[in-house]
């Protein structure tokens, strides 16, 4: 599994990393929308670990990239702020999967990580 994490506050994407790194997931980590760009413009990733407030550009920038990129690609946007706390992150943005807090435990966000970057057809074989 492959996973790009954009997020501003270095110390946090490191932990979400390492964490990540842990459960045998290959983790990319940027700080901004444009070394974001860069990455994607390069690799591919089965999902992006997305900050919705990053202080180096758009977010929503990324994830319409990525969209455009790379289709496949999920999205699971995190945030401090109750910015699209409606739920309407997911009417904006085609690829977003699940809108967490950025408190979110390094553990549940794994496991969110390996559910939505699993297909939904290696789930329900998974689950037989």
């Amino acid at each position: 599994m492959n996973v790009l994490i954009v997020e501003s506050r270095a110390e946090l994407g490191a932990l979400w990393k390492r964490h990540l790194e842990r459960h045998g997931t290959i983790v990319t980590l940027v700080h901004s929308q444009d070394d974001a760009i860069e990455r994607l413009g390069v690799d591919s990733f089965n999902i992006i670990i997305l900050d919705l407030v990053l202080e180096g550009g758009s977010a929503l920038a990324v994830a319409d990239f990525a969209s455009f990129r790379h289709p496949e690609t999920r999205v699971i946007f995190v945030t401090n702020t109750s910015f699209f706390s409606d739920g309407s992150i997911f009417q904006h943005c085609a690829n977003a999967c699940a809108f967490l807090p950025s408190a979110t435990a390094p553990a549940d966000l794994a496991a969110m990580v390996e559910h939505y970057a699993t297909p939904p057809e290696s789930r329900r074989r998974n689950t037989n």
